[in-house]
């Protein structure tokens, strides 16, 4: 059993849980995941480990609740438990000294992409990050990240925090000065907010990096839920993720399957809220 040290409100529908790993804090890198259970025979979960302090044997889980499973997950309290904790997988963030890095989240992708800027900065590098959401509300880590950057800054759709609009706005301005332009751009969010960037960064030739933790299931290959499309390869983000050249991956294959997934998920929850109006389990 892994207990839940802490258990905070980031956003709406967005949690920060503190769960004793010890193992895995000492092993985690940037990049990795964990899976994830509440309880026997629960759905098996994969989160990126957004942060983790080997000291006190801790990792930090950042938690959307999406579904049934999740929002269970959140609901629980800390003192109780998660029933499983699996990892660290997945291939860690390749940290090199780029030099100016831009870091892009767009909405709980910040909470992937934290790890990546933190240890990236430690590298040496100068980060500028660019975070998003459809209001205040629902901006996170602004505060943490802005500890390692050298300029943090926020976009929202509805204009109730820094400049309204996409992130994709705030990159363009940033790749249009040829001395704020970076040596390499860090993605995490929606895949049509990941393949926006990648078409900005394309024709100047600037490494693009995105993290495809989103679209993976199982975690560990079985599945395949996590086929992609990488140049002329086809890989799984689990196992070989879940971070890949921005400007291989085929976006359009990716959302189709994103699509199908979404459908069937909207199935299975009218369902289980049937089953729960007839008292069923």
């Amino acid at each position: 059993m892994f207990e839940i040290v802490r258990n905070d409100i980031l956003a709406p529908q967005v949690h920060r849980l503190v769960v004793k790993a010890p193992r895995v804090a000492l092993a985690r890198k940037p990049g990795q995941f964990v899976i994830v259970r509440l309880r026997e025979g629960a759905e098996r979960i994969p989160l990126t480990i957004a942060d983790a302090d080997p000291q006190a044997g801790t990792i930090t889980l950042i938690i959307q609740a999406v579904g049934p499973s999740t929002q269970e997950m959140v609901a629980t309290p800390a003192g109780a438990a998660l029933r499983d904790v699996a990892g660290p997988l997945g291939r860690p963030t390749e940290i090199h000294r780029w030099g100016k890095v831009v870091c892009v989240g767009g909405g709980v992708g910040t909470a992937v992409l934290y790890p990546l800027a933190k240890a990236l900065a430690e590298a040496g590098n100068q980060i500028t990050t660019i975070i998003g959401g459809r209001s205040a509300a629902y901006v996170i880590l602004r505060d943490e990240l802005a500890r390692f950057s050298r300029q943090v800054l926020v976009t929202t759709e509805d204009g109730s925090l820094g400049t309204q609009g996409l992130v994709t706005a705030s990159l363009a301005e940033i790749l249009a000065d040829p001395q704020r332009r970076p040596d390499a751009v860090f993605a995490v969010g929606p895949a049509p907010m990941m393949q926006a960037i990648a078409e900005q960064t394309r024709p100047l030739g600037i490494k693009t990096i995105v993290s495809l933790n989103p679209i993976m299931v199982d975690g560990t290959g079985m599945c395949g839920g996590c086929r992609v499309t990488i140049g002329d390869r086809i890989k799984f983000a689990c196992v070989d993720g879940p971070e890949f050249d921005g400007h291989l991956v085929d976006f359009a294959e990716l959302q189709h399957r994103q699509n199908t997934y979404r459908e069937a998920d909207c199935r299975l929850e009218r369902r289980l809220r049937e089953l729960k109006a007839q008292h069923q389990p």
